[in-house]
């Protein structure tokens, strides 16, 4: 995680337009997030952004819900200042690894993007995924916008291939080959949808989904139980 620490801090100012260059329809994938929400626009609910980055989804989420009450987590210090740029006061800011934050509310609402694919390993997701399940409110929702890993070796190809295809618009493919693909093999975790799903499930989620879907990223998450 020092890793991944380092280089959002190097890439926060320039890390909006990064993301649109990298993560295919970017603005779909939060927007289906945002939109999951079983919520009325005037509710005051209280909500938890894991690894928040420079605040697009809380900003989105506060747009949609003005009363709401966010609470954004994040490892680097010049994200979290981002993310409050766009929010402003009012809100909390805390300077955490997500991994290791020890909830101190319950939650209506907590979500994530692109950041729990650090995760390393299965039972690490499955650990965190529990203590969400924990903090979140009866009727609470969870839902994750994160790259995926397909069901077989050959989806998995096609999807890597799918992804090069969409980065070629805007990134010279030496940037893609030798920066973006590299750092994704070496940085990221990402898990099996299905097999998130079956998680998701078996710790008490009700409601699973898959919202949103774009070869090797997905929103997807569920509901706890009333």
């Amino acid at each position: 995680m020092e890793k991944v620490k380092q280089h959002f801090e190097s890439e926060a100012q320039a890390f909006d337009a990064i993301i649109r260059r990298l993560i295919p329809y970017y603005e779909q994938m939060v927007d289906a997030l945002v939109v999951a929400l079983p919520f009325q626009s005037s509710q005051a609910i209280r909500v938890i952004d894991l690894g928040c980055g420079t605040g697009t989804i809380a900003k989105q989420i506060h747009d949609r819900y003005p009363q709401a009450q966010i609470t954004c987590i994040d490892i680097a210090p010049k994200m979290l200042q981002m993310a409050q740029a766009k929010l402003g006061e009012g809100q909390r800011y805390q300077l955490a690894n997500f991994e290791d934050y020890e909830f101190d509310a319950v939650y209506d609402v907590a979500v994530s993007s692109l950041a729990l694919h650090h995760l390393v390993t299965d039972a690490d997701k499955i650990k965190f995924y529990q203590k969400i399940f924990a903090h979140l409110s009866p009727g609470g929702v969870f839902y994750n916008a994160d790259v995926i890993l397909g069901a077989s070796d050959h989806l998995q190809e096609r999807y890597m291939e799918k992804w090069r295809e969409y980065m070629q618009r805007q990134v010279a493919i030496a940037e893609i080959e030798q920066k973006w693909i590299p750092q994704y093999y070496d940085e990221d975790h990402p898990a099996k949808l299905m097999s998130q799903l079956d998680w998701l499930h078996n710790i008490g989620f009700r409601e699973a989904d898959v919202i949103w879907k774009y070869f090797n990223f997905a929103v997807y998450g569920g509901r706890k139980p009333l």
